[in-house]
Order: structure tokens, then C-alpha cells, then sequence
């Protein structure tokens, strides 16, 4: 039975191969995804995600470039904007087309698979495990306030000078990836279970730092962020100031040093805050999963990136309260949120901030394991990827093997040290998927007219556009201003593209092979 949103979208074979296992358990006993996300979990996905360790440090080196507390907070409110366009965007792809692989779906079907592919690809080699990784050996860096042989530098197996090997951190971080990813082998019902106990836990950690803050208020901070009439908050953010901007270099592109203006000071740091508030889009890849997606999914995207985002603003704003932006950026180890609690509580403020990390990064590695391994599945049901990544298991309904094969090479990661790096190179991809994303709603409302859309994105076509105006001004910048980070990300998209040829050449022969 052809999908009716994909079908003439692509050749026969692609067709043949998207169908997914809902589509299949209609015909018999198929193993089969199982909806057992309802409105909460699916939200919890979306905000578990989002929150890592990025909002209790990225201010640090925000504000060092930007020089005043106002044009802190308008960064802030910038990457709310864009993401509360991007989710509200999404929402109509969500409904439209609530499919296993989410975003990978929406740009196969609205530019064509190889988009959907070089998406997916970046996903795996960096985006999605680069992230776990990431994450995971923040958990072990902050376990080790409380253990400290845990650390990056106590190595078990060291190779070379650098960072490869074996620490009592990356080890940590391995065996949180480990049982995680068994967890999440075991059903969707109890991976959701535990996003639930840890996005609730983590909310209630920022709730606690926004509390303290703003019961530890401290007067020589007030002062000099907000005193003399708010002279002070909106000091250095005049539009004809100029604002200091190191221009990083990569093969002989950039270097040295530029004066800019305050848009293009405010999207040089948008790799920071955006990057904290990244992953909002992970619910759409568990759409196969969640109750009512027609309805929970714009649901619980503009609930989860509104709810986080207006957390992210509070917090800045206890930061501004507690201490003076000259401390916010020279705290140590750019640790503004540890930095704020030492101001209320003294040493044993340290030691509550890293369990806060603790429940964070805990948290956000179980909602992006969970949700990164749908894109795969789906990928592999388009014969875009390792055949074993495609099926479900049958009594779970899981895809195991997905699972499986995002953890061995997130654990590679883990041990080459470079995920971090990695990061860095394609944050900058990340934004021009999003960009390329909510493009294809413009094209799939053109192309597609007549294919039902329970939800229809808010303000569209002025909110979309927007979206990409800003999204494509900011990478415009960045391309400018930070060669270092871009062109390296576009390069890695790029070497997808060969990767593409040969698993459509293998797919079409496997094809070919079976109906003779």
C-alpha cells in the first residue's frame, strides 16, 4: 500500500522501500512501532533534549563577546525566536506526515532523498553521537566533583599526546551510553518512563537555580548590570556601536580581527545559544511512537521549546542578578551557573551545581539515544543504510539493531576525543538543515496541496520566512566571521554525497536481484 504523502515522489524503488513497519502491520503480524508516548512524554522528549549542560556555561563566552547585558539577553531572545518559529513550523510537518525518521522524512519528501540522506548522514557520523558523546563524558567530567579519580586526564589506556584513549571519564561516559541504550532496547514505554523522571528532575533543577538566584541577589551585581536607571543593562548596546570580533581562519580563509555591528555581534554567538537550545526537533524522529500525532506532536514541540527557552531567559537574568558581567566572564572554567551557586551557598555550591549536570546530561543522553535511532530505521527502510538498522524488534517494537549501531559508534567517539571538535564543525549544518527544513514546507504546500494538515504552521508564510531570513543571515555571519567551524561542518555534509551514490547503487541492484 503506497504512502500517500511519498508516493510519486520518487522512483519505484525508493517507493517500495519507505514503506514503514506501521504500514506493514496492517497486512498481518509485522513486528510494528508501539504508541506508547502520550502528550507528556512527547514533550519531555522535546525539553530533555534541549537541556544539557549549554545553558549552565555557554553565557560565559556570550557575554565576553558581546561586552553588555543587554545585547546577553537579546541573544537569548533571538534563538527563542528562531526556535519557537522552527517548532512551530515543524509542527505542520509533524501532523502532516507522522512518520518514523521525522525531519529525514520531511526533507526527503518535500527536495528529494538525497537530502533526506545527507541529513541523516551528518546525524550519525556527528550530530546525534557527537552529542551523546559529548554529553556523556560531561557526566563523568562532573561525577568527578564528587569522585575525583574520575577525570579526563586520569587515562587507563592513553595512545599518543592527545586525547585518545581510555579515561576513567570516557569510561564513565561508555557506561552510561551502554545502559541507556539497553534501556531503551527494552521498549519505548520504559525508555519514555525515564525521560519523564529525569526532564521533570532537570526542570526542577533550572526552577532551583532561578529560586536561588533570585533570593541571592546580590547589590554590587544590581549595580552594574541594571543600576543608574537600567543605564547600565543597555550600556555597550547603542546601534552605532562597535563590537571587537575575532575572525577565525581555515586553510589560509579569515584571520585577524574585525569591527562589527550589533547583528552581526548577536549571530557570531548564536553557536552557543543555539546549540544549547538544539535537539527541540528529536520528538519528530519517535512520531511512529506517539499517541494522537497529528495533535501531540505541534503539541508538545511549542510547549517544550517555549517552556525551556522562557527558562533559558530566566536564568541569564538570575546570572545578571548574582553577579557582575565582568565575573560572568571570567568565571571559572566558563561555569557561570556553579560561579552563581557558590555566591548563595559557598563551596558546597559546586557540589550542587554537578549534581544539577548530573540529572541534566543524564537525561539528555537518554532522550537522544532514544530518538536518533528512528532516523536510521527509517533511512534503512529506503535502502539508505545497513539493512539490520530496518527491522523492529518483535516484541518490543524497537528498532534494537538501530539502537545498537548508534551506540558502538558514539562509543568510538567517545574514545577518539575529537566529538567535542566535531560539534563545533556542525553546528553550522545543523541551522542550514533547519533552514533547508522549513524551505520545504514553502515547496510541499506548493507541490502537495491536497494532502491533509491537521495542524498548519502559525503565521505562515511570514513567520517561515523570517525563520530563514534570520537563520541565513546568521550563517551568512558565521561563514564570515568563524571559517574554522563552517567549512569544515560543509565538508563533512558534503562527503555524504558519494556515501549517497554508492547506497542507492547497492539498494537498486538488491532490486533488481530479487525480482529476477
Amino acid at each position: 500500500m503506497p504512502d500517500p504523502v511519498s508516493s510519486g515522489s520518487f522512483d519505484s524503488v525508493a517507493r517500495a522501500a519507505s514503506h514503514s513497519a506501521q504500514d506493514d502491520s496492517k497486512t498481518g503480524g509485522a513486528p510494528h512501532f508501539v504508541q506508547g508516548m502520550g502528550l507528556f512524554s512527547a514533550t519531555a522528549i522535546v525539553m530533555g533534549s534541549m537541556i544539557g549542560s549549554g545553558i549552565f556555561i555557554v553565557s560565559a563566552d556570550m557575554s565576553r563577546v558581546l561586552g553588555s547585558p543587554a545585547l546577553l539577553i537579546a541573544a537569548w531572545l533571538v534563538t527563542a525566536v528562531l526556535t519557537i518559529i522552527g517548532a512551530l513550523s515543524y509542527g505542520e510537518l509533524a501532523a502532516m506526515m507522522p512518520k518514523a525518521g521525522g525531519q529525514y522524512v520531511y526533507l526527503r519528501e518535500s527536495l528529494g532523498p538525497i537530502w533526506g540522506f545527507l541529513y541523516g548522514w551528518t546525524l550519525f557520523t556527528v550530530i546525534q553521537t557527537g552529542t551523546v558523546a559529548a554529553v556523556g563524558v560531561a557526566f563523568g567530567k562532573f561525577l568527578g566533583v564528587f569522585f575525583p579519580s574520575v577525570s579526563q586526564t586520569n587515562w587507563i589506556l592513553h595512545i599518543g599526546s592527545g586525547n585518545v584513549g581510555l579515561s576513567t571519564a570516557n569510561l564513565t561516559a561508555i557506561v552510561v551510553i551502554t545502559f541507556l541504550t539497553y534501556l531503551n532496547t527494552r521498549g519505548i514505554k520504559l525508555g519514555a518512563a525515564v525521560q519523564n523522571v529525569f526532564t521533570t528532575a532537570k526542570v526542577l533543577a533550572l526552577l532551583a537555580v532561578i529560586a536561588v538566584g533570585f533570593v541571592a541577589k546580590n547589590a554590587t551585581a544590581i549595580a552594574a548590570n541594571f543600576g543608574a536607571g537600567w543605564h547600565n543593562f543597555w550600556a555597550g548596546s547603542g546601534w552605532g556601536v562597535q563590537h571587537p570580533v575575532g575572525i577565525g581562519s581555515f586553510f589560509g580563509m579569515g584571520g585577524g580581527s574585525a569591527m562589527v555591528g550589533i547583528f552581526t555581534v548577536v549571530a557570531v554567538v548564536q553557536v552557543g545559544s543555539l546549540f544549547s537550545s538544539d535537539s527541540w526537533n528529536n520528538v519528530t524522529f519517535t512520531a511512529g511512537e506517539v499517541q494522537n500525532p497529528k495533535r501531540n506532536l505541534p503539541l508538545s514541540l511549542l510547549i517544550g521549546t517555549g517552556t525551556v527557552l522562557l527558562l533559558y531567559i530566566a536564568c541569564n537574568f538570575v546570572y545578571l542578578s548574582v553577579l557582575p558581567l565582568t565575573a560572568i566572564q571570567n568565571a571559572p572554567q566558563d561555569r557561570v551557573a556553579t560561579a552563581v551557586l557558590q555566591v548563595a551557598f559557598g563551596p558546597v555550591g559546586a557540589k550542587l551545581m554537578a549534581a544539577a549536570i548530573l540529572i541534566s546530561t543524564f537525561g539528555c543522553a537518554n532522550g537522544i539515544l532514544l530518538s536518533g535511532a528512528r532516523v536510521y530505521y527509517a533511512m534503512s527502510r529506503d535502502g539508505l543504510f545497513f539493512k539490520s538498522t530496518g527491522k523492529l524488534d518483535a516484541k518490543t517494537g524497537v528498532p534494537k539493531n538501530s539502537l545498537w549501531m548508534q551506540w558502538a559508534w558514539t562509543c568510538v567517539l567517545c574514545l577518539s576525543g575529537s566529538y567535542g571538535q566535531l560539534l563545533d564543525y556542525v553546528m553550522f549544518a545543523v541551522l542550514v538543515f533547519y533552514v533547508l527544513t522549513i524551505l520545504g514546507l514553502f515547496v510541499l504546500r506548493r507541490t502537495k496541496p491536497d494532502v491533509p494538515r491537521p495542524y498548519r504552521a502559525f503565521g505562515y508564510p511570514v513567520l517561515p520566512g523570517l525563520y530563514i531570513v534570520m537563520a541565513t543571515w546568521i550563517c551568512g555571519v558565521l561563514l564570515r566571521y568563524k571559517p574554522q567551524y563552517t567549512w569544515p561542518g560543509l565538508i563533512l555534509v558534503l562527503l555524504g554525497v558519494p556515501v549517497y551514490l554508492v547506497w542507492q547503487r547497492r539498494s537498486a541492484n538488491q532490486t533488481v536481484n530479487s525480482s529476477k
